[in-house]
């Protein structure tokens, strides 16, 4: 499964500071970002980094170390957000603010170990999972 990360905002956000043109627009935004405590596969505050080098100046207005509070404070107006399309597409109060600029993408596996390879609830479990990513648009940046 591939996992896309975008930029988004509360349209009223959008309003009020107008939209992004491009990534050095950045600069004159709220951005919220992921805390400093980052471990993983992607780097969660990209949006600070992206179009400006390696020497970003771009400060963050808000940093949180929940990717569901980054979601709710983008939600209720605060700035633009860099979150995976998967958890945005649950909200329906936050749109693409920068469809120009895309965030980095990470691979997501399923895994158990090989001796559960005939195991029914294993089965069970896979189809499920691969049913709930078929429900989610293909607009929303998911590849099976």
């Amino acid at each position: 499964l591939t996992l896309h990360n975008n930029i988004y905002a509360a349209p009223e956000y959008l309003e009020r500071y107008g939209t992004p043109r491009g990534p050095e627009d950045l600069a004159n935004h709220r951005l919220l970002v992921y805390g400093e405590d980052i471990r993983g596969p992607v780097d969660l505050n990209w949006l600070l980094r992206i179009g400006s080098g390696e020497r970003s100046r771009r400060r963050p207005t808000l940093k949180l170390n929940s990717l569901y509070g980054l979601m709710r404070a983008a939600e209720s107006g605060l700035g633009l957000a860099g979150l995976p399309d998967y958890v945005a597409s649950g909200s329906p109060r936050l749109v693409r603010a920068l469809d120009t600029v895309s965030g980095p993408v990470f691979e997501a596996y399923f895994v158990y170990p090989e001796e559960l390879r005939n195991s029914k609830r294993i089965g069970v479990f896979r189809d499920f999972l691969v049913s709930r990513v078929g429900e989610f648009p293909r607009s929303a940046g998911y590849a099976v």
